[in-house]
């Protein structure tokens, strides 16, 4: 399977098909695979052109483009989006792509179309008429759903239905495939040629294996806590309570484990009302989580933002999409 990735960041689609096909692996053969759709795409007889490969990928911004090649070193940069030709493109089965979601985040003005990164679903949709890929996936914030009371969805699906594509969707929790965090992300999914045999959505809990989510993990090193709000903490590393900040009720202490959303938001050292999570210790301490936490609040291996500072660590991780709940996406679509 081959496979275009758009606006890509630092590599959380690329990190779950890895992982729904090393998964789809071992199932086969533990021999319980029978109905996976197209077996071909499974073969891998020790050869990787049979395996997920990724003809290039489509990112503009210099941090995430330095922490993705520093895993995916062979994958090319087509760079920026609205400049890709896309008749010179060649041939794949699947786009997948979490086109920028700040024009429709609650978190941001919610400008919608009327923001120039809100217009860029329109560049996906201008290689998906060219190339025709068979399947593509793409990822945006819950708030895509009822921006504009629902006429921005609305336009985004009847512009894939008018491509030839049977569309999907589904608003999934990170919480729920494996990490702490509370994440709500609508996922598109489309099928070209028409309604396919077995739909992806809905994904239940049945369809998951058992991921209990209790709590965020926390970090033993002290390196990794040496630039926390209150360094001496890390002595005993042990997460009591989560919380989160928000400016007309202040400093929220969750009644769950569960991290809140990270987000992309710049966090300062020192004033509590720029930062976005954080964990509370015995006798009230506080401190934000560590990039290394945030790693894997998202799915990804320990160390995978190493070499950024921690300010451009928070930002690609918040910008970026839990692996997790792609590999499931990717499982269902081809089993």
């Amino acid at each position: 399977m081959r496979y275009l990735s758009t606006f890509t960041g630092i590599g959380g689609f690329e990190l779950g098909i890895n992982k729904a096909y090393e998964n789809i692996w071992k199932s086969r053969q533990q021999g319980r695979l029978e109905g996976v759709r197209d077996m071909s795409n499974l073969e891998r007889n020790g050869q990787d052109e049979q395996y997920p490969s990724c003809i290039g990928f489509s990112e503009i911004d210099k941090y995430a483009i330095a922490t993705y090649q520093s895993h995916f070193p062979e994958h090319h940069n087509y760079g920026d989006i609205t400049k890709i030709n896309e008749q010179e493109l060649p041939d794949f089965d699947m786009l997948v792509g979490g086109f920028p979601c700040q024009a429709f985040s609650i978190a941001g003005k919610r400008g919608g179309f009327d923001d120039t990164r809100g217009t860029l679903f329109f560049d996906c949709a201008r290689i998906l008429k060219e190339k025709q890929p068979r399947n593509f996936i793409l990822e945006n914030v819950k708030g895509l759903l009822s921006h504009d009371n629902g006429r921005t969805f609305a336009t985004i699906i009847n512009t894939l239905t008018e491509l030839g594509y049977c569309v999907e969707w589904q608003v999934l929790n990170a919480k729920n495939f494996g990490v702490p965090q509370n994440r709500e992300r609508v996922f598109i999914v489309g099928h070209l040629g028409g309604i396919p045999e077995r739909k992806v959505f809905p994904i239940t809990r049945t369809d998951r294996e058992s991921n209990e989510t209790s709590g965020v993990q926390s970090v033993s090193n002290p390196r990794e806590l040496s630039r926390t709000l209150l360094a001496r903490d890390y002595k005993d590393p042990k997460v009591v309570q989560v919380a989160d900040y928000r400016n007309d009720e202040g400093l929220r202490i969750r009644s769950e484990p569960i991290s809140p959303c990270l987000s992309a938001r710049r966090h300062s050292e020192t004033d509590i009302s720029t930062m976005t999570n954080f964990i509370i210790k015995p006798e009230t301490r506080i401190r934000r989580l560590t990039p290394l936490e945030c790693e894997r609040l998202m799915g990804y291996p320990d160390g995978w933002t190493e070499g950024l500072s921690d300010t451009q660590r928070y930002k690609t991780l918040g910008n970026g999409i839990v692996s997790n709940v792609v590999a499931e996406v990717v499982k269902k679509l081809y089993l």
